[in-house]
């Protein structure tokens, strides 16, 4: 084959610094926005960005040539330079250190979408820490608990 192509899905997750709710409402979509573009300027397709005051959830493509660890970083990080200056509210915003990425199926794309666009209601009844912890284990990925929290 003469070209290298790919499509590798992800569903990303991080929150806010020890799941502060720093992330106003009324910021929300503008955030999620700015994710979004985010993820393109490095050659990601964003699909869609969701989340909530305390964190968010990215469905993406993995570019061909960048890490998963390379797109989430770019992103934290322009990501919270942007809301540090975009409202004076999140001048002591921080994003965790760590994340989740979690690979998923074309066949699952309509409901991984659908789930990062419900976060708001999801999240009436279920903590981010639940939330993770189950995506942990739906996905098969092992975990210690005392490293899992910053």
């Amino acid at each position: 084959m003469a070209q290298s192509l790919s499509r590798i899905l992800l569903h990303i997750v991080f929150s806010t610094k020890k799941r502060v709710p720093m992330i106003p409402s009324d910021v929300e979509p503008d955030l999620h926005a700015f994710i979004a573009g985010a993820c393109r300027k490095v050659g990601s397709d964003a699909f869609r960005v969701g989340g909530t005051a305390d964190h968010v959830h990215i469905a993406c493509t993995l570019p061909r040539t960048v890490t998963v660890s390379k797109l989430v970083q770019d992103v934290k990080q322009s990501s919270s330079k942007w809301i540090k200056t975009h409202d004076e509210r999140c001048a002591s915003f921080a994003w965790q250190s760590g994340f989740g990425a979690f690979s998923f199926g074309q066949s699952q794309f309509d409901k991984v979408i659908r789930y990062i666009e419900n976060q708001h209601e999801h999240h009436r009844t279920k903590t981010f820490k639940q939330e993770l912890t189950e995506l942990l284990e739906r996905y098969g990925v092992k975990y210690d608990e005392r490293y899992l929290w910053d």
